[in-house]
């Protein structure tokens, strides 16, 4: 089979998404500073697997204990379980085994600066609730704050095709139907992503796509996709399609229309399609990949 990597970079927009430790009575977001001194807000990718696997409905392979750490069950295989397969596993019980991910994440970074917004909460509804029952009467309730941030955020996924359904410390390789179907599987889940947190469910779906599967397995569009002024920032996802003829000829744009200032930019420059399109253009070629090696 050709070696093969599908990636793909993503455009969404969400609030306060994913949090950190917390200092005292607020609750801190997860952050990455730059030279400048300014912040930006990220979405670890150990939280964009959690949701798709969960999203999946693929997080039901079994768990055991080492001592006190916790892993896959030894006996758990990629043959049965998706999630081992695509994201990887290690196990140490003896013999130990390992196996690293197919389908690699990159933390999702807000592309706008974190302005230190904070959101004062109160339990003030409650605490009269209490207080209207009768008996002890209760002074004050409780404060805490949380930092918020409203931004578009980006994120990266690479894919070695050639790699999945294919575990050597088994001795296990998965017929190509069930490849494509899992890959597959997953595009469907990322195009209607979203995330619990807080009591809100936030939209993770992507308003802006770009990618496609390639010879070269290099993220190209990874930190190459902007927005400034509400606008993605065409020139340089076009800089990377010159780059080599393989990359323009493979590469699809998707966009969701109305978000963007500039949505007539980006389709006549980057013939950009509809983000449904987008994901089944990516799936036509997944299952043409496996086909043709079959």
């Amino acid at each position: 089979m050709n070696k093969k990597g599908l990636t793909a970079s993503f455009i969404f927009e969400a609030e306060s998404a994913n949090y950190g430790e917390g200092i005292g009575n607020v609750t801190s977001l997860k952050k990455v500073s730059r030279g400048t001194g300014e912040s930006f807000t990220y979405i670890s990718r150990q939280a964009l697997r959690y949701n798709i696997i969960n999203q999946m409905g693929e997080d039901t392979t079994p768990l055991a204990l080492d001592g006190s750490v916790i892993q896959f069950a030894p006996d758990a295989t990629i043959k049965d379980f998706p999630e081992i397969d695509l994201f990887g596993y290690m196990k140490t019980q003896k013999p130990a085994k390992s196996r690293a991910a197919v389908v690699r994440l990159s933390n999702a970074v807000s592309l706008e600066s974190f302005n230190a917004d904070l959101d004062f909460l109160t339990n003030k509804g409650l605490l009269d609730r209490y207080n209207s029952q009768g008996g002890e009467v209760k002074d004050g309730g409780n404060i805490a704050q949380s930092e918020i941030h409203k931004s578009y955020y980006a994120y990266t996924i690479a894919i070695d095709l050639d790699k999945v359904g294919i575990d050597s410390n088994d001795d296990i390789e998965i017929e190509v139907k069930e490849r494509a179907s899992r890959i597959n599987k997953l595009l469907d889940t990322i195009k209607l992503l979203y995330r619990d947190i807080k009591g809100r469910r936030e939209n993770l779906s992507p308003i802006f796509a770009v990618g496609g599967i390639y010879n070269a397995k290099n993220p190209f569009f990874e930190n190459k996709v902007k927005v400034i002024n509400n606008k993605v920032v065409v020139k340089t996802i076009e800089d990377v399609l010159q780059l080599d003829n393989e990359i323009q000829n493979s590469t699809y744009v998707g966009l969701i229309e109305g978000i963007f200032s500039n949505d007539q930019e980006i389709k006549d420059k980057l013939n950009a399609i509809s983000i449904g399109q987008f994901f089944e253009n990516l799936k036509a070629d997944v299952q043409s990949y496996y086909t043709q090696d079959k």
